[in-house]
């Protein structure tokens, strides 16, 4: 039931622009650091002659959080609002499936939309650092995916509420502020404390207990899916 409900999400995505939120987080992340290295390129090089794949992930990972605020914001409404849009709900929660399914089925669709997203980030930093002939020999392949999937990890509190708040709300003002918010000052919140899990998705990267921000990412997203769950089977939705 569950890989029907996966298909029927799957197709209703299709022509909605979800796939192209997919592309231009990473596209931009990347432009970006094409911009900052190309030009002022020797002065880069110059500065992490040591490292210049690490220079270019030290600089890149200062715009990953605020990708995946804002990427994890509207995936989850982009998405949920297909249903609010077309007052799909009677007619789906109807059907002989649970409603924690349908939950689930959702939840499932965003985190792999934004696990692409952070798979094609590995992979354009991986193509914008050849192209800038730091070396096919260098390359720092556990570094290159940490530095979207740790991440991507420690961002999950932020998801499972971004759904909850999606699908909650048929007025998607409130998610959709939440997460340009929570994009726009993650950038400067780095100095506050490590317990803010706004701090998390940068921490899993540069922190000295990195993996420790992952697993409390992971963990606390779980600790809100459960409530979230909950709310959507027992609320009237229309």
């Amino acid at each position: 039931m569950m890989s029907r409900l996966l298909a029927a999400d799957w197709l209703k995505i299709r022509g909605k622009g979800l796939w192209l939120l997919v592309l231009v987080g990473p596209l931009g992340v990347t432009a970006l650091q094409a911009l900052n290295f190309g030009l002022r390129f020797d002065y880069m090089k110059q500065r992490f002659a040591k490292d210049l794949w690490g220079g270019l992930l030290d600089n890149t990972v200062q715009f990953v959080p605020v990708a995946l605020f804002l990427g994890g914001t509207l995936v989850c409404s982009l998405m949920s609002n297909i249903e609010h849009q077309t007052s799909a709900w009677k007619q789906l929660l109807a059907l002989p499936v649970s409603r924690i399914a349908v939950f689930a089925s959702k939840l499932l669709l965003c985190l792999l939309l934004l696990a692409a997203s952070c798979l094609l980030l590995s992979g354009f930093v991986t193509a914008l650092g050849l192209i800038f002939g730091f070396g096919a020999s260098a390359i720092p392949v556990y570094d290159i995916l940490r530095i979207g999937f740790l991440s991507y990890a420690a961002v999950m509190p932020f998801v499972a509420l971004q759904l909850w708040l999606s699908l909650a709300f048929r007025n998607q003002a409130l998610p959709v502020s939440i997460g340009v918010i929570c994009a726009i000052v993650s950038p400067f919140t780095t100095t506050l404390s490590e317990w803010l899990p706004i701090n998390w998705p940068y921490l899993a990267w540069s922190g000295p207990h990195r993996l420790y921000f992952a697993g409390a990412g992971l963990a606390l997203g779980l600790l809100v899916l459960l409530p979230g769950a909950a709310h959507f089977a027992r609320k009237d939705v229309s």
